[in-house]
């Protein structure tokens, strides 16, 4: 008895502390009356509250990496989409429990309250999600690290449907303030841009060259905590801001130019502004590189700065730091170490260049041409005088190893140099990164694999030890702990605490895989997410869709080659099914998709509005009843992520052999038990390889096959019409079936699909419609269907970001662990 007293008395005494914390928060630091606070006042507070309880950590980690001196991975990436914070930091401080009792005693809904928490758009896609997950595992492994990036005033925008269009609005995630953000105007730095160099020779005769800049913005960094689970250690993501260096011009004031006056401060400002802007025009080109050079020569400061704190020497600092280049977006970092090194220290250019090559690591995320950053040397040349310069030097000598390696290969030469010639020459930023870096790396085997086989082909002849392979993987404590409380607690009922730390013990749930009752338990807590969605959907859609139905998702970034569109050409195909036969057995299906187009993506756009409008036909037409239901949730972020892929049965994953760098999204499903219909392309290999061939739906031509059909020449026109339900589906596209009649809506689709098709679409059709028929047939055998879901789950531990950053911390930046005692 005196045990429990003793528990409940800690409890209590939990409680009572928080309910304190979270009091003196609202009154003294947020300066509201508990009878005035409004909703957004009380969630403030208990963020405050939440959040000092990882200050302590937070300066502990700081002592201890400053007495230690360890060497730090410092993760540059133009993207983080780290999701809402609250429940997750109550989850790593393990204060769920103790603010759910606290806030409700208080007198407060804590569901309200954490419906505030407002998440920070910082990024496009599975990009910046990756990046957060990154960051979530380096803390949990206690990695002495920091990220770096750019604190958007205005994030990925706001998605709305309105017509079957996406509409985007403004996300003002900083209407209300960030309550986990620290400001630290004290740690501004200056950024220069544009002017001109001037060439001078320094006391010892050295040639020197100074950059005059023609404008100068300041870089005022926000940190923010991001703590490991189950330890002491508490990392920082740091995302700058931009300053003007001159923010109020009086004069111009005074004479009645009230506009003017503030001008400097618009345009320094603007950097910083919104998350990629469009880039189909000059200025948006413009200040696309403005952002990209400003946050690299911000955070180069920062992390030299840093480096200087306990370390004098140069030669030391790839001993110290590695610096990890998430794609080409921060590549520019590598001429702007060269000119801190060369014109700000004065170090000779091969003591420079060694440093650099031994402190930068590159990922390289995709396989499409187009994502491989070009800059046109002109505007380049002209925002970054002396970076030009740089580059060309950096070029000149590593063509001259090039030569001395390949003779007498003109063509090589041309193909491997960092400047693209023509009338407009182009920087490729890919290049400059793998020849800056010491380590190149893919993020799935099969990526890997065609990186060196294809796309930097050449390179790998030159230097192979630099590439290697990382496949990616996603935080367990995010997408199933948080998505998934219900499979979580399921979890470990069967295999204790300690899981989410060591994901491959998943492998053990299957023995438990012959247990009825553990597979009845697992269906129904599948059943609750699938109603969670369903709830949702009825909520924000106005749409009611049968639970006991496949939910059957596609949710991620709107590309072409994501094939979101043979999605929509096989809801066609079964639609066309039931109008045929209207008694016809077919198990019924929710379709639910979720994406966002790039603003000025015409044609990503254009699926979009073809998804509604399809949506719009099968849900209203008496004849389907109910069998068929299709949903688009507009605005896809973390949040509404978090809601499903809990309750996905099937999880698509189509897109064109070759053409997907990894995917994370895909392991996000099969560990919460959703089965993948997908093809060979990305980490879509490697988790049939792992939960085996019988428990993931495979089609579609093999990367091989692609290749090879296009050296034979690819006609799609062919499967058109040899493919009759393929036929029916695009001619009822194009007759205006699904538009109210309108046959030039969808023209440029259509037309597309049967002139070019360059994602193989019609290619791949037949295929994935006999696939989805095997993934219903095995859908009516449910506890068969549970035993893959379990298998999927169990055998899917490998992809945790765990093991990722274990493999990058052994393999590639050559750090280990520092445990922080508290």
């Amino acid at each position: 008895m005196k045990s429990e007293s003793s528990k409940l008395t800690s409890a209590d005494a939990a409680i009572a502390k928080f309910k304190n914390a979270f009091e003196h928060a609202l009154y003294y630091r947020r300066g509201q009356a508990a009878q005035s606070a409004s909703e957004n006042d009380c969630y403030v507070a208990l963020a405050y509250a939440v959040r000092d309880y990882l200050i302590e950590r937070w300066y502990k980690t700081t002592q201890t990496h400053f007495e230690t001196n360890p060497k730090f991975v410092y993760y540059l990436s133009a993207e983080y989409l780290i999701g809402p914070q609250l429940t997750q930091n109550m989850l790593f401080t393990d204060t769920t429990n103790t603010a759910h009792q606290a806030i409700r005693q208080i007198g407060y809904d804590i569901d309200r309250l954490v419906a505030q928490d407002v998440e920070p758009g910082l990024g496009n896609g599975g990009l910046g999600r990756l990046a957060a997950c990154f960051l979530d595992s380096l803390a949990t492994l206690d990695i002495p690290s920091m990220g770096y990036g750019i604190r958007y005033e205005y994030g990925i925008f706001n998605q709305a449907i309105k017509d079957g269009w996406q509409v985007e609005r403004p996300d003002e995630w900083l209407l209300l303030g960030n309550p986990w953000e620290f400001p630290q105007p004290d740690n501004m730095v200056e950024v220069k841009f544009d002017g001109h160099t001037e060439a001078y020779t320094d006391k010892k005769g050295n040639y020197r060259v100074n950059w005059v800049p023609n404008y100068i913005v300041r870089g005022q960094p926000y940190h923010i905590l991001v703590p490991g689970y189950k330890t002491s250690t508490v990392n920082m993501l740091r995302l700058w801001g931009a300053r003007a260096s001159r923010e109020f011009d009086f004069e111009v004031f005074n004479v009645g130019d009230y506009a003017r006056a503030v001008d400097a401060k618009i345009l320094s400002e603007n950097i910083t502004k919104v998350l990629y802007p469009n880039d189909n025009v000059p200025e948006g080109q413009k200040l696309r590189l403005k952002q990209q050079y400003f946050f690299v020569a911000c955070s180069l400061q920062d992390i030299i700065r840093r480096f200087k704190l306990r370390n004098n020497d140069w030669d030391q600092l790839p001993e110290k730091v590695v610096i990890q280049l998430n794609d080409t977006h921060p590549v520019v970092a590598i001429p702007e170490l060269m000119r801190l090194l060369v014109d700000e220290s004065q170090l000779e250019w091969d003591s420079a260049w060694r440093i650099t090559q031994k402190t930068f690591a590159y990922t390289c995320h995709t396989l499409l041409p187009e994502a491989l950053e070009k800059w046109p040397v002109a505007l380049f040349q002209y925002l970054l005088p002396r970076h030009m310069e740089i580059v060309y030097e950096i070029n000149r000598r590593f063509l001259d190893v090039v030569r001395a390696y390949f003779p007498n290969d003109p063509e090589r030469i041309a193909r491997m140099s960092i400047i693209e010639e023509g009338q407009d020459k182009k920087l490729r930023m890919a290049h400059l990164a793998v020849v800056g870096s010491f380590s190149v790396n893919g993020v799935a085997q099969l990526q890997s694999d065609l990186l060196t086989q294809h796309v930097f082909a050449d390179f790998y002849a030159l230097w192979p030890e630099k590439f290697n392979n990382k496949t990616n993987g996603v935080t367990p404590r995010r997408f199933v702990k948080l998505a998934n409380p219900g499979l979580a607690d399921l979890i470990t009922s069967k295999l204790g605490d300690g899981w989410l730390n060591e994901l491959n013990r998943l492998e053990q749930l299957e023995q438990h895989i012959d247990n009825a009752d553990f597979r009845r338990t697992w269906r129904n807590v599948k059943q609750q997410n699938k109603q969670i969605l369903a709830d949702y959907i009825r909520e924000h859609n106005g749409v009611q869709v049968n639970t006991d139905s496949i939910f059957d998702v596609m949710v991620k970034r709107l590309h072409q080659y994501k094939r979101q569109h043979l999605k929509a050409l096989h809801i066609i195909t079964l639609y066309n099914r039931i109008k045929a036969n209207p008694d016809i057995d077919i198990v019924p299906r929710t379709f639910i998709f979720g994406a966002k187009a790039a603003p000025g993506y015409v044609m990503a756009k254009l699926i979009i509005k073809l998804i509604n409008d399809i949506a719009n036909v099968v849900n209203n037409d008496p004849v389907v009843k109910d069998r068929l239901k299709v949903v688009f949730l507009a605005n896809f972020n973390v949040s509404l992520a978090q809601k499903i892929y809990p309750a996905a049965d099937i999880s698509e994953q189509i897109s064109l052999a070759g053409k997907e760098a990894s995917g994370t999204g895909n392991m996000k499903f099969a560990l919460n038990g959703a089965l993948t219909v997908g093809t060979l392309d990305g980490a879509n290999i490697e988790i049939r390889d792992r939960v085996g061939a019988e428990n993931f739906f495979l089609f579609g031509l093999t990367t091989d096959e692609v290749f090879a059909l296009k050296e034979r020449g690819y006609n799609p026109r062919e499967h058109y019409d040899r493919n009759s339900h393929l036929r029916q589906a695009i001619d009822q596209i194009r007759s205006g079936y699904y538009s109210n009649g309108n046959t030039e809506l969808f023209k440029p689709l259509v037309d597309g699909l049967l002139d070019h098709d360059p994602y193989m679409l019609l290619a791949d059709y037949a295929s994935y419609i006999e696939i989805q028929d095997r993934a219903e047939q095995a859908y009516r055998d449910v506890d068969q269907w549970t035993r893959m879901s379990i298998l999927n789950t169990a055998r899917c531990g490998f992809f945790s970001s765990d093991r990722t950053i274990r493999e990058y911390c052994d393999d590639i930046w050559k750090v280990k662990p520092v445990k922080v005692e508290v």
